[in-house]
């Protein structure tokens, strides 16, 4: 979306809000013993009392109101009744919604309970690499680039990005142009942030894969080559200096 009036930007913050709570009050409440339908299930309510509509079950029928993932599952994973959540589980949370016709994104991956299999140190890089990458963008700047910082950093630390899962515009649809913020620098892609452009930058921070495939079930993604996959993800407003974060709300960085 390219942002003109200010009723828009009231709109995309509105939505942006509803999203960034949704997910921290999830992250709160999701316990040992727990299935990640049930945490789902909490998610969809909180989407509901606020008049939102899950965004991934109104464009692609997802079969759950948030995607959650655990541990191996680098993204897209189907709430179930049978997944229960263990101590020291990696779990993300992806949270995306449409409010009023605008539509917003974010998430994060956090350790459940204490850090007994030490994910907490890849959780943190993804956190600081989604940081440095955010402020970063301003107008003029190119796509390309700022996945060649995300790169970069996750090297620095030991780590690998995964390929083929992206970044993308969002306001009027889920997803919309620009279509690919990689996680990596593709030169092939000129393309440059306009100053009033709301889009969704994340990280996928990995241990060993570079690249996500999509399990049988037609939905949950894991890495080509194993391991564990860290990822965060706020919506944000490109301005001219440092852009606007508009989830905010979800405390990722708290």
């Amino acid at each position: 979306m390219l942002i003109t009036e200010e009723s828009q930007l009231d709109g995309m913050k509105k939505a942006s809000e509803v999203v960034g709570t949704t997910l921290k009050l999830m992250r709160e409440y999701a316990k040992v013993g727990m299935s990640t339908k049930e945490l789902d299930d909490y998610g969809g309510a909180i989407l509901k009392e606020h008049g939102a509509k899950s965004a991934p079950y109104e464009t692609y029928k997802f079969p759950g109101y948030t995607c959650i993932s655990v541990n191996n599952e680098a993204a897209h994973g189907i709430p179930s009744a049978d997944k229960i959540l263990q101590e020291g589980d990696l779990i993300n949370i992806d949270v995306s919604a449409e409010l009023n016709g605008f539509w917003s994104d974010n998430g994060g991956s956090f350790v459940m309970g204490k850090d007994i299999h030490h994910h907490q140190v890849l959780v943190d890089a993804s956190k600081q690499i989604l940081h440095k990458a955010i402020h970063y963008i301003k107008a003029g700047i190119k796509v390309c680039d700022v996945g060649d910082i995300i790169e970069m950093a996750a090297i620095e630390r030991g780590y690998v990005v995964i390929e083929n899962l992206a970044g993308h515009g969002v306001g009027n649809s889920l997803h919309e142009a620009p279509e690919e913020i990689l996680n990596y620098k593709d030169e092939t892609n000129q393309e440059v942030f306009k100053k009033g452009m709301t889009v969704a930058i994340e990280t996928f921070i990995a241990t060993h894969s570079n690249t996500a495939e999509q399990l049988d079930d037609g939905w949950t993604l894991v890495g080509n080559k194993g391991g564990y996959v860290a990822q965060h993800e706020h919506t944000i407003l490109v301005t001219d200096e440092e852009p606007i974060i508009l989830t905010t709300s979800n405390g990722i960085w708290d």
